[in-house]
């Protein structure tokens, strides 16, 4: 056994306490005390010191959150006490007669318990001394499976308690994926060509059972403790039981109140409910329990339900129409994506009369056919997609969905690679590729071309005006004015717009490169990264490996990219016509803003909402979409809004756009 210093052994000693301090303050407190940098830095050292010296690794070491090995199996776990469902009610009527049974078996004057009721996977934790040791799934409620190995990689789960804790806790929970993370994983699976997760729920579900626990590691899962199984202590209620959660160093639900009366529940239903689309993770209503454990005692449990507690279910953002027909589009890397033609059905408020169908396996897995009636879902901000076929509906007269052997712009050949569940469009000239592909170089978030819309880029194609991006930067007021129904005005815009859109940002124009696999976030990561396009361009793959979020399967994409003479000589043809790349250089950028988290609001005076992001994350900062308790800053302009109203509420600062400034300033 290697020999270990007695100063070396503090030192790792005082590191993972430091890591877990940090982590306590981030995920409990929402109170970051380090930047995610000097984390980083003091994760890196640990790591360092456990490899060089095996004798000094812990199973419970903060390092232990990045994966682990493999396994071929889970094997089965019984709960010591039954992991219940909820009944759900679904209106005031309903949670009216509910809570009267409370009050006619137990008389007025208690109290109750509410809080979020998450879309996710529920879990149970069993902590022995303090010590985590078995992390199962619900199952059936009485037998889950052993998932510690994947848990243990969620870095809001402590592997060790904090202060004095009883010798067991069994906690309960749900495991969470955020719809940004939810996001960016549906993006890298759709373009890998498979079959993207149904929601933030599956996706929780599906990572949590990877049995590489390294997997499980990159999907950026979360968790929320509400409640537990056996416990040995004295609390007595279950918003003291919370309290105590807190103090151990378990995340729980901010959102969470202790309410004394049925208008209170009704008034916390609401405001919930006007909070769900900016929350930053999925719900489908609340949840209420009586909040003393002698009246949970009292009520006791209903087959496989407690009397104690239920659900009230916010209403469906889902609805019931016909699938009239499906067409095919092309996009940019070839891809062709079924959409659904549906009777027009009103879901959560808004009139759907498309839907997503993803690919060939989809349509497989729901046995989708033309003419057949479906359940539509919607959620936030969510592209609508198709869930269910109502089998009983079923008339016989249904037609099959067949996917092109031709490309349905192009008649060039469509194929499905073996190892996709994409077909893609053979032809290089295909001109939907093309327009897709110059949509994405000229959207917003990359080279934000404003104006170019499809009419504009339908007609350069047709009068074939252009053939590659760089074209677009030859284009003249007079060659716009030779089309149908263009005027001077909108032709001087648009070459304005293109004319601005040369000075960008090292980040966009990795983005507008359109390089499968490379969104936004991978984008700005490796403009960081590399600093200049010039040191992108010669990029290795042990380069790539050392950007944060790319992995193989990424890394192989870019290099393709890159090695590929025609992308090489169309980014010459682009720096040839001016476009230039802003380096990303310790010189232009600062880390002002390290550690903080701003969400942007409002028309502001002089900024676009792209270019405020912009500059702070230049600093440092990071800009997110909903405000929360971790919400440092709220940058707010010009018809604000509800968001305006929640950072008041939370004590955020709010700041305008010259505040904005003088803080970067």
């Amino acid at each position: 056994m290697t020999k270990t210093s007695p100063e070396l052994q503090k030192r790792v000693q005082q590191l993972r306490s430091e890591l877990e301090d940090h982590s306590y303050h981030y995920y409990v407190l929402d109170e970051p005390t380090i930047s995610d940098e000097a984390y980083d830095k003091l994760f890196k050292e640990l790591l360092e010191i456990e490899a060089a010296h095996p004798n000094l690794r812990d199973a419970h070491s903060p390092t232990q959150k990045v994966g682990g090995v493999a396994l071929d199996k889970f094997s089965k776990f019984r709960h010591a006490t039954p992991m219940l469902g909820l009944q759900n009610v679904y209106n005031d009527q309903e949670m009216s007669d509910f809570y009267q049974r409370w009050e006619e078996a137990i008389g007025k004057g208690f109290a109750v318990y509410a809080e979020p009721k998450f879309d996710g996977m529920a879990i149970e934790l069993v902590y022995e001394k303090g010590r985590l040791v078995v992390a199962a799934t619900r199952g059936d409620g009485e037998v889950g499976e052993d998932v510690t190995s994947n848990v243990r990689t969620i870095r809001s789960v402590p592997l060790v308690l904090r202060g004095k804790v009883p010798d067991l806790v069994e906690v309960r929970g749900e495991i969470i994926l955020m719809k940004e993370d939810f996001a960016r994983i549906n993006e890298l699976k759709i373009a890998n060509g498979e079959l993207p997760f149904a929601n933030p729920r599956n996706a929780a579900a599906g990572s949590i059972r990877q049995l590489d626990p390294a997997i499980a590691a990159q999907r950026s899962l979360d968790v929320f403790c509400h409640g537990a199984g056996r416990i040995s202590g004295t609390v007595h209620t279950h918003s003291e039981l919370i309290k105590q959660f807190s103090l151990w160093g378990l995340r729980t639900n901010p959102l969470a109140r202790r309410l004394e009366s049925q208008a209170g529940i009704q008034e916390y239903f609401s405001s919930i409910e006007k909070q769900r689309d900016e929350l930053p993770y999925e719900i489908d209503g609340i949840v209420l329990k009586l909040d003393s454990f002698a009246h949970q005692r009292e009520m006791g449990t209903v087959a496989r339900s407690p009397r104690w507690a239920f659900a009230y279910k916010f209403k469906a953002q889902e609805g019931n129409t016909k699938l009239n027909d499906v067409f095919f589009q092309v996009g940019r890397t070839g891809a062709i994506t079924p959409v659904a033609v549906l009777e027009p059905v009103n879901v959560g408020g808004v009139e759907v009369k498309r839907a997503s169908l993803h690919n060939e396996d989809q349509i497989k897995a729901l046995d989708l056919k033309i003419g057949d009636y479906v359940v539509v879902k919607r959620a936030g901000d969510v592209i609508p997609e198709v869930q269910s076929v109502l089998m009983a509906k079923r008339t016989g007269k249904e037609r099959p969905i067949t996917f092109p052997t031709k490309c349905p712009s192009c008649g060039g050949k469509v194929i499905r690679e073996p190892d996709e569940a994409a077909h893609r469009c053979m032809n290089v000239a295909c001109p939907a590729k093309l327009a897709e592909a110059i949509k994405h170089f000229a959207a917003k978030r990359a080279m934000n071309i404003e104006g170019l819309g499809d009419k504009w880029i339908e007609q350069f194609l047709e009068q074939k005006l252009i053939r590659h991006f760089s074209d677009l930067y030859d284009l003249k007021e007079s060659d716009l004015l030779k089309l149908e129904r263009q005027g001077e005005r909108s032709a001087e815009k648009l070459i304005a717009a293109i004319d601005k859109s040369r000075q960008v940002t090292l980040a966009r124009f990795i983005f507008a490169m359109g390089i499968r696999l490379v969104g936004e976030r991978t984008a700005e990561l490796l403009a960081l990264h590399f600093g200049s396009l010039e040191r992108f361009l010669k990029a290795s793959q042990d380069e790539l490996f050392n950007v944060e979020e790319v992995g193989e399967t990424v890394a192989t994409s870019i290099l393709d990219f890159l090695s590929d003479a025609k992308n090489q000589d169309e980014i010459r043809r682009l720096l040839k016509r001016g476009v230039t790349p802003k380096e990303e250089t310790a010189l232009n950028r600062s880390h002002s803003l390290q550690g903080k988290t701003f969400v942007i609001t409002g028309t502001l005076p002089t900024l676009s909402r792209d270019q405020a992001e912009d500059l702070i994350r230049s600093h440092g900062g990071k800009v997110t979409g909903s405000v929360s308790k971790n919400t440092h800053y709220l940058v707010a302009g010009e018809n604000a809004g509800s968001k305006l109203d929640k950072a008041k509420t939370l004590g955020t600062a709010v700041l305008d756009e010259k505040a904005l400034m003088a803080l970067l300033e």
